[in-house]
Formats: C-alpha cells, sequence, structure tokens
C-alpha cells in the first residue's frame, strides 16, 4: 500500500508521520481532539507526499530526527533529505526498470491553514477536511470511540491489514469503514503502532535504534555518500518483523507500484507479508505481578494433586514469578526451565504457575508444537481453570479472533502476537517444528510482555540450555521421576544388522523375535521405532509372517490413518505398531515396551532417543516396561541418551522420590 508522510513542528520539535487518513492528521494536529490523551497542536505541518510506498515512508520515520535547520528548509532540501535516506532504494528501483527518481516526489506542501491558525481556531477543530460532517464534534467523539474499540480489539497482537479487518467483520462490522481513520487516531495517540511488514535493521528496531538514527542535518551534503557505503548491507539485513525471515525476493507489486517489492515465504500461511504491507502492533498493558501466595509444595500439592517433585518443582517456579514481579522489567522477559522426565505430568506441575497469573488478572499462553496436543490439552485447562476465558488456537481453528485470558496455541500462531502475555509457556521446545526453527523461536520471543516471564518446558533440552542450567545462569527445577514414583526403564542394547539388509535377506534376527515374544507373552502394547518411512512396510510384511495372529500396523507422517490407528493401539486392537519418530513423544499407553531399530542412526540424536524409550513405563500399574536399542554399532547417542537417564534416576533416588529400586 501506500502512505502519506509528512513533517510536524510542534513544541519546537520536528517529527515526521505516516498518514493511513490526512484528515485526521490535519484535525488531530490543529488541537481538534481534545480530552483523553492531550498533545501539542502543531505550529507548522509540512506534506512531503501524498502517496508513498509504506516500506519507505516507515524508512523515514525512523531515519529523519529533529533538527532546528528545519525551520528554513525548502522544498528542494526535503527532497534532498529523503533522496539520501532513500539512496538504495530509489536506485533499486531504477535498475529493475521502476519509476524514475523524480516521478516518486511530487512538490513538498505546506498544509493550508496551519502557520495562521489562532489557538480558538485549533480548540475548535475548523481545519481543512473533506467528508461530510468531519471535524464536527459528533465526528470527533465517534472516531474518538472507534479508536478505542480497534485498540482494546488489537491488544498484544501483532496482525496483516487484511487480519484486522477479518477480526472487525466477525465482532465489529460496523467500524470497518473507518477503521483506517480510527487506526491513525489511535497511532497518534501512541497507543498503535504503525510497521511496514518487512523492513530493514530488525536487530535495532527490536532493541530500540540506539543512536543509529542518520541526522538529517548532513542530508543535503555528507549524508548520500555515508548511505552508499553502508547500502548493501542494510539491504541484506532486510527482515520480515512477524517472523524474523529474510525475504525470499523481489517481485512488482501493484499495491505500491514499486517494480522490485521484497516478500516474505517463510510466514505466507498466515498471509502474505511484503515490505508495503502494513503490519498494526499494539503491546498489551504492563504486566501483572502475579501473587507470591501459594509457593509452598505442600500447598501446591495439596490443591492440585502434585506429587512430591512435581510440588517442589511447581514451589521453585511461583518463587521464581515472584521474584520477578519485585525486579524492575530490564532487558525483557525473563525464562524458567523445568527440566522434567518424560511422564513426569508437566502440565500439571505448570496449574499452579497459570493460577498464579489468571487470578492476578493478567493472560497466559501455552504453546505447543502440534494442533493434537493443543486439541489433548485444551479441555484439561478448561476444567482446571473454568472462570478464565479460554482461546484455542491452530491452523483453520474456528473462532480465532476471541480473545482469551488463556490461550492454548500452536507455535505457528504466534506470528499473531506481540507482547500480548504475562506468563508464557513452551511446551517441548525442543521438538519439530519449534527446534531449530529460528521463525517459531522469534514468534515466541515477540509474544511475552517485556516484564513478563517464559517458562520453558522440556523432557530433553537442547545441550545449550543444559549448560546455561548448569552453570547457574538459567534459572531452573527438575523433576527426576514420574507421578508413580518409579525409576525410568533404561535401555538395553542389542546387537543386530541393520534394517536395510534384514529386508533384503527377507529375515529379522532371531534376538529380536525372541523378545517380541516375550513382550507380547506378558500383554504388553509394542512400539517397533523405524528411522525410515520407506522401512515400514517391508519391515510389517516381515513381522506378519513370523505373528500371523497378531494384529501389526505401520503409520507414518505421510499417513491418512494415523489418528486411527493409534486409537486403535489404544484400545489394544493393534499390538505391535510400527512407526517413525511422529510417535516419539506426545502419546502415552499403559503397558507399553519400546524397540528402536537402527539406533544408530544420524536421525536419531540423544534427544529423540530418550523421548521413544520414554513411551515405557509410564503407568503405575506397568512402571517397568522394556526398552531396547538395537543397532551394529554403539553411537555417542545412544550413551549419552541412557547416561541421561540414569541420571536422571540417580537424582530421583537421592532425593528420596523413588518408590522402587528399578534399573540402576
Amino acid at each position: 500500500m501506500r502512505v502519506g508522510v509528512y513533517t510536524v513542528k510542534a513544541g519546537g520539535r520536528w517529527k515526521l508521520c505516516l498518514s493511513l487518513c490526512p484528515e485526521v492528521d490535519r484535525l488531530w494536529w490543529s488541537g481538534g481532539f481534545q480530552g483523553g490523551r492531550t498533545h501539542m497542536p502543531a505550529e507548522r505541518m509540512v506534506m512531503l507526499s501524498e502517496s508513498l510506498p509504506l516500506g519507505w515512508a516507515v524508512k523515514l520515520r525512523e531515519h529523519v530526527e529533529s533538527h532546528s535547520a528545519m525551520e528554513k528548509w525548502t522544498a528542494r532540501s526535503w527532497h534532498a533529505c529523503m533522496k539520501a535516506v532513500l539512496n538504495p532504494e530509489l536506485r533499486e528501483e531504477e535498475i529493475a526498470g521502476g519509476m524514475l527518481i523524480e516521478d516518486w516526489f511530487k512538490e513538498v506542501a505546506e498544509l493550508p491553514g496551519f502557520a495562521d491558525l489562532q489557538d480558538g481556531e485549533r480548540r475548535a477543530g475548523r481545519t481543512h477536511l473533506t467528508g461530510e460532517n468531519a471535524g464536527t464534534p459528533v465526528y470527533m467523539e465517534n472516531l474518538s470511540r472507534a479508536a478505542d474499540l480497534l485498540v482494546s480489539m488489537l491488544s498484544g497482537r501483532s496482525l496483516l491489514q487484511n487480519e484486522v479487518e477479518a477480526l472487525l467483520e466477525e465482532q465489529a462490522a460496523d467500524t470497518v469503514q473507518q477503521w483506517m481513520a480510527a487506526a491513525q487516531l489511535a497511532y497518534l495517540q501512541g497507543r498503535l503502532m504503525l510497521e511496514a511488514a518487512l523492513a530493514s535493521g530488525l536487530g535495532s528496531r527490536t532493541e530500540g535504534w540506539a543512536g543509529a538514527r542518520l541526522g538529517v542535518v548532513r542530508a543535503a551534503l555528507r549524508l548520500p555518500q555515508l548511505l552508499r557505503r553502508g547500502a548493501a548491507r542494510r539491504r541484506a539485513d532486510m527482515r520480515c518483523l512477524r517472523c524474523g525471515s529474510a525475504p525470499t525476493g523481489r517481485t512488482p507489486c501493484a499495491a505500491c507500484g514499486l517494480a522490485c517489492c521484497a516478500y516474505c515465504e517463510a510466514c505466507l500461511a498466515l498471509g502474505r507479508s511484503r515490505a508495503c504491507a502494513l503490519l498494526i502492533r499494539s503491546a498489551a498493558s504492563p504486566a501483572v505481578r502475579a501473587a507470591a501466595a501459594g509457593t509452598s509444595p505442600t500447598v501446591a500439592a495439596r490443591r492440585w494433586g502434585l506429587s512430591a517433585a512435581q510440588a517442589g518443582a511447581a514451589g521453585a517456579a511461583l518463587g521464581f514469578l515472584a521474584a520477578r514481579a519485585k525486579r524492575a522489567a530490564g532487558r525483557g522477559p525473563e525464562r524458567f526451565l523445568l527440566w522434567a522426565v518424560t511422564g513426569a505430568g508437566k502440565t500439571e506441575i505448570t496449574f499452579p504457575l497459570l493460577d498464579a497469573v489468571l487470578s492476578a488478572g493478567g493472560r497466559a499462553l501455552v504453546a505447543t508444537p502440534r494442533r493434537d496436543v493443543v486439541l489433548e490439552l485444551a479441555p484439561r485447562l478448561a476444567r482446571a481453570f473454568p472462570a478464565a476465558a479460554q482461546a484455542v488456537l491452530y491452523g483453520g481453528s474456528p473462532g480465532r479472533w476471541i480473545p482469551g485470558q488463556l490461550t492454548i496455541a500452536t507455535t505457528h500462531q504466534l506470528l499473531r502476537f506481540y507482547q500480548a502475555f504475562d506468563l508464557v509457556i513452551i511446551d517441548e521446545l525442543d521438538a519439530f517444528p519449534y527446534h531449530n526453527d529460528p521463525m517459531l523461536a522469534f514468534a515466541a520471543g515477540q509474544v511475552c510482555k517485556r516484564d513478563g516471564v517464559f517458562i520453558l518446558l522440556s523432557a530433553t533440552p537442547p545441550r545449550k540450555l543444559q549448560r546455561q542450567a548448569s552453570f547457574g545462569r538459567l534459572p531452573h527445577a527438575r523433576v527426576p521421576v514420574r507421578f508413580h514414583g518409579h525409576p525410568l526403564p533404561v535401555p538395553q542394547h542389542l546387537a543386530m544388522n541393520p534394517v536395510h539388509l534384514c529386508i533384503r535377506r527377507g529375515s529379522l534376527p532371531g534376538a529380536l523375535l525372541q523378545a517380541l515374544h516375550r513382550s507380547l507373552a506378558r500383554g504388553a502394547q509394542i512400539f517397533l521405532f523405524a528411522a525410515r518411512i520407506a522401512h515400514i512396510e517391508p519391515v510389517l510384511v516381515l513381522l506378519r509372517q513370523v505373528f500371523p495372529e497378531v494384529c501389526i500396523e505401520g503409520t507414518s507422517s505421510q499417513d491418512p490413518f494415523r489418528s486411527a490407528k493409534v486409537a486403535a493401539f489404544r484400545e489394544r486392537e493393534i499390538r505391535i505398531l510400527v512407526t517413525t519418530t511422529i510417535l516419539e513423544r506426545g502419546v502415552t499407553v499403559p503397558r507399553s515396551d519400546v524397540y528402536i531399530l537402527d539406533a544408530d542412526s544420524g536421525l536419531f540424536d540423544e534427544a529423540s532417543l530418550v523421548q521413544m524409550a520414554g513411551r515405557a513405563g509410564r503407568s503405575k500399574e506397568d512402571p517397568a516396561g522394556t526398552v531396547m536399542f538395537l543397532s551394529p554399532q554403539w553411537t555417542r547417542s545412544q550413551r549419552k541418551a541412557i547416561a541421561q537417564i540414569r541420571t536422571m534416576n540417580t537424582i530421583a533416588r537421592r532425593q528420596g522420590y523413588l518408590k522402587g529400586a528399578g534399573h540402576q
């Protein structure tokens, strides 16, 4: 889109603004809006361009700062300043065959009626406005109410123009026609941020420009040369403000008229993010102070039915929340790691934390990588916190614009929020797709209020977080035992040929088949993990030859019937399920044994091996279970996975949490 760009002198200082609705700007700077948020009426107002690509307008706003010399600037001076700041973009347009530099800038004009307005006229709001009843008290009152409504609806949001319109169509249809005027008023009041979805200098923008703005006093002479030297670097630094990704290309754009308008494909599923696309942001109100009451592990255990280990971790996290509330906002949100073994009951541990924030009137977010986990968590949290308005968000979810005090969402949905939550719980932070995805990490970093708290949940934290916790740089609590108080099953290693050789020879090794016989005889459900989807069907054929009376199925991420098969596996209709790491977490089946084929595969790291092993022994009726790593080689990942499991058992035993001796 294109927007207007103007400078205004108020209180002796010059300020550059962009405009979605010039009539509102003229009314505002004339002193027409009284009450509420007051401001200094304008002494002068100079229109620089009535129609400039949004990305360019934002860059001008960020780089042009006030200087006393502006008082004497002519149209030529303003043009020189604009051309200097936009020099890289203008040259890129010429190379791409777009409009010439001269064609982009019309005559700079002093807006009529500002130089000689008397105070009384400013107060009366008598300006040169267009539109029926524009500038009347009724118009201003209605627009102020619309701005209040818009700010309320966009609180904690980061939305593109089409998303704002969809939100309004659903919840405030009578505001749609004048929403841009309302947004402009809220922007002038400092309650909304109007940004280009793609912009340069993202790193400095997120932390404040910190002195990087370019003084316009140098614009006429030295600034063009300085910009040319740094132009290549700044263009390379362009990022999507919504997901943090670099633009993947530039194409002609009908919306802004540029021949090379940058766009982002990384977050395309949530709407097209372009350099000229309007992104509206509004940080929510400052973080609430979570009550420190109930930090005792005994209190947490009694109210929420937590085990001693769970209550201890919850108490430590509550103490962190209470201490955080007493500290200044500082440099941003703080983090706390809940390192809990598989099957420890991480969700239940978060209940006291959610209660502390929700009871204080704050907003909380639980983010998890997968849609099925969102759907499983939503009813549990609704039962635990029936008084809290709940929003459930995933791709294609209904009611996506309903505000919630408690939000449960997939990590991709975080792209639509901005500094919205007092408490952000990131579940399974090491899991796909969150792990190793800079876009989702960027989105997660944007959603917490600056004085809020992140709670990171994981059974297998990334090595970096483990080191930070070990060296005391990351506050954390460990839950080294499952809710039933029995030790984690320690994997055994069984040497066997690679699966592809077994498939080629048409038989599975006898030692594996004997182990499977024992598991079936004791009534266990068997997870048989394969490293590759291509191995599932051939392994099924070999297993069915040996166990013709047993129901054996396979599934993977490519299987449209995966959910039905997992349900049948839970109901014991399927006894052996051959699968990939798609089921390494989030699936609990009582009385399970786990066999991992090609455990030495590079596709299985320490975390995935621990997670797969964690499918066994999760019920109190069968807390031991069997876990076997099957491979020709004994790899570092296997050794470290077993070491991690043994370490947790040792800590649990030392702290007196274990009920049984279990494996060593």
